[in-house]
């Protein structure tokens, strides 16, 4: 069987993917971003490809309807909502799932078409305070250098970046380049210790908000110890006074660092010429976001130390094509090929080009602005692409009433059912990854193809196809008629040419001649090439621009709550939700919390913490842990309510945004936290998809069915009734195992001498092998011997699952490390873990060390 050459739908790394339509997936060796390495998401690709759930026909008003129906509905709509209430009274919401196609097509009706900026996406969540950094400091939006310079570098400073579980493949390369150079160091500035940290040589535990404090300090130390560039900065820089002016006034006890924290990091940092600081989204979600990317830029810009191989500030985006929405004007505040929405020539050309009736003036809503304006009514038709912002946006609860609140919305997606999706009068059915052809940018500029190898199910279509279809209703047929999406690029392509008098950074003439189905991952404007080793920026005096910037005032709350992600989960989990070893890691929303707290709370592991803001509640298990400061809470924010009942993390966080950027402030929102007092806990494995009412509901796949996790101040009057509405199986025979005095109760559903669905319960967190409770499902195993909660005596019970690549649980590395493996290498030579992505060592060095205690106490 032959295999296709693709890229990984995940994050903004860009890994290369041999993907066959049997579900085998490799990573490609020849690809430059990974060499053939793969996170354990990426190597479960092959997992989630299925139709389960899929939407797979259009549908108007819940019920199925024909394309011409659907698109008819919508194109009238939309222009009816133009022609009544003028272009702003529409919108669209895209994503950086989509492909650049994709979002050039989406972008080029909105703005050149319909007439307004009206478009915005995800990923203004991602990296919108980036490229306002950028933009300020560079004049265009410009990530200078490139993933090489991470194996080049003698100090990586990683600054709200959670590597070893956002980006993976890139963490495993600076772990690589750090043991074949034991002299490189690196610094990891993080309120959290995460995977990351075991990493790092120096971990800063800074307060939330306290980078601009931070870097700030360093600024003013760098001048105050005479490191700054004067050469480079006579040449080359702008407002190098007002900025070390400020640098000098900030209060650096706002980073809540010591002075010796502090003096260390500004000597490691000063010392070392070669420096990359890599930033992610504890930089950007902030509503100083913008003000925290240029206190880093600051740094680089005034010791010259950009543009070199080894050095320089680096952005890594979380979407896998937030680069490319950049590229193309998908957001609503740019205009396509890098040119600016508010410069009349750049508007004149790009109209030009597209022969287009129109193009918008102003800049349009941004993600949080655009909901806003869907609940106060300005929006009278709303178009969802590619996403879940009823999930992912702030104030969750306030996003999905505003989206119920338009009098039209219509979605392309996937799935059939996603929060947004139920909300929505008209749902299109799109190609998912797989199925579709086209480009990805990744973060260090480099453009993949995405190429199919699987057949289009049922009667989707691509995104692009989808928007030009719409577009040829409205009247605009002309100038959608592509043919393929090779088409659509050589459009952008031709853009890009039609422009290249404008100085900007962005240049694809490297791709003018280029055999778009054989083409190979390739950098703009060259491969390899790191922006401003001249000294050459975009402003118009060709000077870079150092920005003054003052830190935050701390807010003070009893809780203040990070969000973030899980090592194995992606966004809202409509793809990595599919497979069961990704699941079997943290199975459940959970908040972590440091012994003090939890111990002021009365709250032991397993409990429920009701966690509450002004904008809503979310029920989280405690996770009890020294890694995160006393005082703050994290979250991670993929559960939906197709999964939880009250999971749905962003139901808590603020609509509060950068007010350069727009992007919102998602890791530093202020809640209280309380016990959730149970009446009971329960633990449910079944083999149909359970659909709970309880107050607590947790589900997700397993191997053999489906898993819940239960628990509500409600005892059901009738226990058999209770579980067989959980499980669905409303027939087959029920068996009840009790122990004498016991308050719990377990339960078995056996159909055709099969058990079918297994369930546990008691007055307090429930205690047993879940894999052994899961691996009974769909078997002749006796019920009241499943109902013992544990395996046979021949099978023993592996744990929960440390190492999902290879589905490596925690007894059977412990068993491993008491049977003299006695080192990471050790556990990958026994059991395989570790050896693939490589993100579950930390947690195999942990595992490694709470063993040497057990063995040293015996």
């Amino acid at each position: 069987m032959s295999l296709t050459r693709t890229t990984c739908p995940y994050c903004g790394v860009g890994c290369g993917v041999l993907a066959g339509p049997d579900g085998t997936i490799k990573g490609d060796p020849d690809h430059p971003a990974n060499f053939g390495r793969l996170c354990s998401k990426g190597a479960a690709l092959g997992e989630t490809i299925d139709l389960e759930g899929r939407l797979l026909h259009p549908k108007v008003q819940g019920a199925r309807a024909s394309w011409d129906t659907a698109l008819d509905l919508v194109a009238r709509t939309f222009s009816a909502a133009i022609a009544e209430h003028g272009p702003e009274s529409v919108a669209f919401y895209a994503s950086g799932q989509l492909l650049t196609e994709d979002y050039y097509v989406a972008n080029k009706l909105m703005k050149g078409f319909i007439g307004a900026a009206n478009i915005d996406t995800n990923s203004r969540l991602c990296m919108a305070s980036s490229v306002a950094g950028h933009k300020r400091a560079f004049g265009t939006d410009t990530v200078p250098g490139v993933y090489g310079d991470l194996e080049e570098a003698d100090l990586i400073v990683l600054v709200g970046s959670n590597l070893a579980w956002c980006h993976p493949v890139l963490y495993q390369r600076i772990a690589a380049a750090k043991e074949a150079r034991p002299r490189m160091r690196v610094v990891n500035i993080d309120p959290r210790r995460t995977a990351t940290t075991d990493l790092a040589d120096m971990h800063l535990q800074i307060a939330p908000d306290g980078d601009i404090a931070l870097f700030n300090g360093l600024l003013a130390h760098l001048a105050d110890t005479d490191r700054l560039d004067q050469g480079y900065l006579r040449a080359h820089v702008n407002g190098i006074a007002e900025s070390v002016a400020a640098a000098r006034a900030c209060d650096t006890t706002q980073t809540g660092l010591s002075p010796h924290e502090l003096a260390q990091f500004y000597t490691l940092w000063s010392g070392t010429r070669k420096v990359v600081t890599v930033y992610s989204q504890g930089v950007n979600q902030s509503a100083c976001g913008t003000d925290k990317v240029n206190a880093i830029l600051n740094c680089h810009l005034a010791t010259g130390r950009i543009g070199q191989p080894g050095m320089g500030p680096f952005s890594v985006t979380g979407q896998p094509n937030a680069m490319g929405g950049r590229e193309v004007g998908g957001l609503a505040n740019m205009l396509a090929n890098h040119l600016e929405l508010d410069n009349p020539d750049h508007r004149c050309a790009v109209q030009d080009f597209w022969s287009s009736p129109t193009i918008s003036t102003t800049p349009g809503l941004k993600a949080v602005e655009l909901f806003q304006a869907c609940a106060d009514g300005r929006i009278k038709a709303l178009w969802v692409m590619s996403t879940n912002p009823a999930v992912s946006l702030p104030d969750a609860n306030g996003v999905a009433a505003a989206i119920a609140k338009v009098p039209f919305v219509v979605t392309s997606d996937i799935m059939e059912h996603t929060d947004t999706n139920d909300l929505a009068h008209v749902c299109l059915p799109a190609t998912g990854w797989g199925e579709k052809d086209g480009t990805v940018t990744n973060s260090e500029r480099r453009l993949s193809r995405q190429r199919a190898f699987l057949p289009a199910p049922g009667s989707a279509r691509p995104d692009w196809r989808i928007i030009s279809d719409v577009a040829a209703r409205m009247g605009f047929g002309a100038a959608f008629c592509y043919d393929t999406p090779a088409d659509v690029f050589a459009e952008y392509i031709a853009l890009d040419a039609a422009t290249a008098h404008f100085p900007r950074d962005l240049d694809l003439s490297i791709f003018a001649d280029a055999d778009y189905a054989g083409m190979v991952p390739t950098q703009w404007p060259r491969n390899n090439h790191r922006f401003f080793a001249d000294g050459r920026f975009y402003h118009a005096d060709g000077k870079a621009r150092m920005i003054p910037v003052k830190a935050p005032a701390r807010a003070r709350s009893r809780f203040t709550l990070n969000t973030g992600r899980n090592r194995d989960q992606w966004h809202t989990m409509t793809r990595t939700g599919k497979s069961a070893r990704l699941g079997s890691h943290l199975a459940e929303p959970y908040v972590e919390m440091h012994p003090q707290d939890a111990a002021a709370l009365g709250a032991a592991p397993g409990d429920l913490i009701d966690v509450k803001s002004r904008y809503g509640r979310a029920l989280l298990r405690a996770l009890i842990s020294r890694r995160i400061p006393p005082g703050q809470l994290f979250a991670p924010m993929h559960w939906t309510q197709q999964r939880s009942t009250f999971g749905m993390v962003n139901a808590l966080t603020a609509p509060e945004t950068d007010p350069i950027s727009g992007q919102p402030a998602l890791k530093s929102g202020a809640v209280s936290a309380e016990v959730y007092a149970a009446k009971w806990y329960g633990f449910l494995a079944c083999t149909a998809q359970p659909t709970p009412q309880t107050t607590y509901a947790a589900i997700a796949r397993t191997r053999t069915g489906w898993q819940a996790e239960l628990a509500s101040r409600r005892v059901p009057p009738d226990w058999e009734a209770e579980v067989r509405k959980l499980s669905g199986q409303m027939e087959g025979e029920v068996s009840v195992h009790s122990d004498a005095g016991a308050e719990g109760i377990r339960m078995a559903i056996s159909h055709d001498g099969l058990i079918r669905a297994i369930f546990f319960a008691a007055p307090e967190p429930v205690v047993l092998s879940r894999m052994a409770a899961i691996g009974f499902i769909g078997t002749d195993t006796p019920p009241l011997a499943a109902l013992a909660g544990r395996h046979a005596a021949n099978q023993p019970d592996a744990g929960s699952t440390v190492c999902a690549c290879f589905n490596v649980g925690r007894n059977t590395l412990l068993a491993a490390a008491a049977n003299g493996a006695r080192s990471v290498a050790a556990l990958g030579e026994t059991t395989c873990a570790g050896t693939n992505c490589g993100s579950c060592k930390p947690e195999l060095t942990a595992l490694l060390a709470e063993a040497s205690l057990a063995m040293a106490a015996q």
